[in-house]
């Protein structure tokens, strides 16, 4: 638990502070919630890398769908999971 100094000021636990690479200098955002306070990194220090990381992840997720939608990625796919969709009606049902 941080203690609020007499000048109002709050030190970040190292822990928190590497997860979310606040660093000495950095801006953050202190947010009313409710009845609690939101402690936001500002956006402007996100690093890249996650930045590149999510625009990989949606540009491989686009290109699944694509080859779903082209009829490509049928049955590699169930295979994959082990299941069909039928799988799951057939279950379900009191046949």
């Amino acid at each position: 638990m941080a203690r609020v100094t007499s000048k109002l000021q709050v030190t970040i636990p190292k822990v928190i502070a590497d997860r979310y690479r606040i660093e000495p200098g950095a801006e953050i955002e202190w947010l009313p919630a409710g009845d609690a306070i939101r402690v936001v990194p500002h956006p402007d220090r996100q690093p890249e890398t996650d930045r590149a990381r999510r625009l990989d992840l949606f540009d491989r997720a686009t290109e699944r769908q694509g080859l779903r939608q082209a009829g490509k990625l049928g049955e590699a796919a169930t295979d994959e999971r082990g299941w069909r969709r039928d799988d799951l009606y057939a279950r379900g049902s009191s046949r």
